[in-house]
């Protein structure tokens, strides 16, 4: 099939990458030029886990294109797939759809013959009636119809995640649309659930499982938190919910709170349409309001395990939301290095791939290191605040050379306590 792609970012790129390893004809289509022009040249533009080797790949086996031109993009495409932004609004924190209608406007004047147009954002129920409508109105003779098609793939394993689904969710109101994404999805049948719903409940089963999930976390943050006070280990309180197969073991890990692209906007995005449509969701509502205060807890044990030491330096191990990804937005990291450095906290910092990123957020207000053990040297605690799988193989013995105090916050859990300790180091976990 030929599939366009609107939107070249953590969804797009790697959604494109991936229909064209799977045999299809794909060009992505972002207005960003500049962007544009070092993919042509054969340079990703994020981070994910393989997804280089298969982008050059496919670009050398012309299944995989990039524009700059809508017209160029989408004319004779089978499927256009939208995958543009969807930020929360500064103001009332609902879903900001300016992006999408944008999209919708401007792919309208190019349609050539049957199209299914596939809302992959994250986007407000009702948002593929918007689309449908203003398609329509800027394309009368237009041949299409609209369906939703929610992306599942988690930052840092969207590679794994696109041929690997665990489900895929189709929201199609007519069979024809339904029949070509069965064929686009072929190569998974057999393999993963393929649930066929109509738009509205395709749009809905998103944000109700980001939610969830925010709700998970905050669950077992507060847990954590009631462990330390009570004697228990969360990690084995964790451990012993996760057998249960009511609850699983996944997203059952204490740290510093949800963050990234998806989580905080969607469970605000959703606590909005609730109370548009006149629900009162408590759960939601306080998991929003409890991981905003985990944030500061955190960042608050950091500066109390050097409360009593002058002009402090504060090592952090880790910029980006999760293991995986460069990505900084709504990072908890980040969030907690703000709260330090608004008490004057002379910062280091190390990350193996989020530090470009963050200097975008932070620029010189912190140092960068280029190893986690240049980040600690003279530092008098080392705060750990992404779960790299590198910093698992944290070597006290040379930090210990190295360090003025040794003080480990570790927000993630990552390292053993008894080992750390028996190097003389002062630890402080999560939920102990």
């Amino acid at each position: 099939m030929k599939i366009a792609i609107i939107g070249t970012g953590y969804v797009g790129l790697p959604t494109g990458v991936g229909l064209a390893e799977l045999g299809n004809d794909v060009v992505c289509i972002d207005k960003n030029i500049d962007k544009i022009k070092l993919l042509q040249s054969g340079k990703v533009t994020l981070y994910e886990d393989g997804l280089e080797e298969l982008f050059v790949k496919n670009i050398q086996q012309g299944r995989l294109n990039f524009t700059s031109s809508m017209q160029e993009g989408v004319s004779r495409a089978d499927v256009v797939i939208i995958a543009v932004g969807t930020p929360p609004h500064s103001v009332t924190k609902e879903a900001d759809m300016q992006y999408i209608h944008a999209a919708a406007e401007e792919l309208a004047l190019y349609l050539d013959g049957y199209t299914v147009v596939a809302t992959k954002s994250t986007v407000p129920v009702g948002t593929g009636d918007v689309v449908e409508s203003i398609i329509r109105k800027n394309n009368p003779a237009a041949d299409f119809d609209v369906i939703s098609l929610p992306e599942f793939l988690r930052e840092g394993f969207a590679v794994y995640d696109f041929f690997n689904p665990d489900r895929i969710v189709v929201g199609a109101n007519t069979e024809k649309a339904r029949d070509i994404i069965k064929e686009l999805y072929k190569p998974f049948e057999g393999k993963t659930n393929i649930l066929f719903v109509n738009r509205r409940s395709s749009e809905t089963i998103k944000y109700a499982s980001n939610a969830f999930l925010a709700i998970k976390i905050h669950y077992i943050n507060e847990m954590a938190n009631f462990c330390e006070k009570s004697g228990a280990d969360i990690r084995e309180v964790a451990q012993g919910m996760g057998l249960d197969t009511r609850i699983g073991n996944r997203f059952l890990n204490p740290g510093p709170g949800y963050g990234g692209s998806c989580f905080p906007k969607d469970t605000m995005a959703m606590a909005y349409m609730a109370q548009q449509n006149g629900v009162d969701m408590t759960l939601i509502n306080a998991a929003i309001t409890g991981n905003a205060k985990r944030k500061k807890q955190m960042a608050q044990r950091v500066l109390d395990a050097v409360k009593d030491i002058s002009n402090p330096k504060i090592a952090v191990l880790g910029l980006a939301f999760k293991d995986g990804t460069d990505d900084c937005r709504e990072s908890p990291a980040m969030e907690i290095v703000d709260a330090l450095l608004e008490n004057n906290a002379d910062i280091t910092a190390y990350d193996p791939q989020a530090m470009k990123n963050a200097k975008l957020l932070v620029g010189d207000k912190i140092k960068y290191a280029d190893d986690m053990y240049e980040a600690v040297k003279e530092a008098d605690v080392v705060a750990i605040l992404t779960e790299w799988k590198d910093f698992k193989n944290f070597d006290f013995v040379k930090a210990s050379a190295l360090m003025k105090h040794k003080n480990i916050v570790d927000c993630r859990n990552l390292l053993c306590p008894e080992t750390a300790k028996n190097n003389g180091f002062k630890y402080q976990g999560i939920g102990k």
